[in-house]
């Protein structure tokens, strides 16, 4: 295996635990607020509000399971649909109160999370890996 193949084994095998610790945080913040959930619910917040089929596109995620997690948002209280006022026969969802709550909690205890297991490096170490993240991420976006 060459280094740049081990490399990229390390990645992966690090994203998968990094992507499972994150679904068992998400659940142990609010047990009915899934990492979905919560990305949903952020996404609608980034957006001020957008329509379940622009979220199935930005998530490629087919439409029922969309709307599976809608209806789940909507019956907790956490979204609310409303008319769009350019479109009177579209529906955008948008947060509700309670999903701007439990969002603004969840934001705020993932943040103390990340901020402890980060105390001990050292800024520049800190800054890099920021960046990293964000490059990777973008890329991320640009090659779906």
């Amino acid at each position: 295996m060459s280094a740049r193949e081990s490399s990229l084994d390390t990645v992966q095998r690090e994203l998968t635990a990094f992507a499972r610790r994150a679904r068992a945080t998400a659940a142990r913040m609010h047990p009915e607020l899934s990492l979905v959930a919560y990305t949903i619910l952020a996404h609608l917040e980034e957006q001020q509000g957008c329509r379940a089929t622009d979220l199935a596109a930005h998530y490629l995620l087919d439409k029922s399971t969309v709307s599976r997690q809608v209806a789940s948002l909507e019956k907790l209280g956490f979204i609310e649909r409303r008319v769009d006022e350019a479109d009177h026969r579209v529906q955008v969802l948008h947060l509700a109160p309670g999903g701007i709550e439990i969002l603004a909690a969840a934001r705020a205890r993932r943040q103390e999370s990340i901020q402890v297991r980060l105390a001990e490096w050292d800024p520049e170490d800190l800054e890099r890996f920021a960046r990293y993240l964000v490059r990777y991420n973008a890329d991320a976006a640009a090659h779906p």
